[in-house]
């Protein structure tokens, strides 16, 4: 290749989109150790307890709840940074089942209208297939809320842009 195109060996990869690689004999190893310590410092949470269920299961909210309000571009950062965390490098994230996890949101304008993690229903033998499985998945959603703005009279005439994060 590097007859045909310009390139500079630079080394081994060890840092790339927040995500630590540490090549070994024995494999390669992935972390986000120090991408989720940057978010805890960003968001003030370094010294906050660490908990499985942030809040109680079934909780109702209302923006008319008495409480402080929250700024809404300070929320969606912390939510993008966590979205970002949870949803790279998921490839056999399930250490029982290997199975990997879809993960997903759909934006109307600036407004979440739809999400999804679910853990995929078979094994994959590649991150490229896991991804594509993920992508069918998402497709296909985009396809089911397309029609149902259509029903509520609200088409949808450009394309569904689709990012994936590989």
């Amino acid at each position: 290749m590097s007859h045909e195109f310009k390139m500079t060996d630079v080394g081994l990869m060890s840092y790339y989109l927040g995500i630590e690689m540490k090549q070994m004999d024995e494999g390669i190893f992935i972390s986000q150790e120090s991408y989720t310590i940057e978010i805890l410092k960003k968001f003030n949470m370094l010294d906050c307890n660490p908990v499985n269920t942030p809040m109680e299961s079934g909780t109702k909210l209302s923006k008319f709840d008495e409480g402080e309000k929250v700024d809404p571009t300070f929320f969606k950062s912390l939510v993008g940074s966590l979205k970002y965390l949870t949803c790279t490098s998921d490839y056999a994230g399930d250490i029982d089942d290997r199975k990997s996890t879809t993960d997903f949101v759909f934006f109307l304008g600036n407004s979440v209208i739809s999400w999804s993690s679910k853990k995929q229903s078979i094994v994959t033998l590649s991150t490229c297939k896991a991804e594509y499985i993920a992508a069918t998945f998402c497709t296909c959603h985009a396809i089911w809320l397309r029609r149902l703005l259509k029903e509520l009279n609200l088409p949808q005439i450009e394309a569904t842009e689709i990012c994936i994060d590989n």
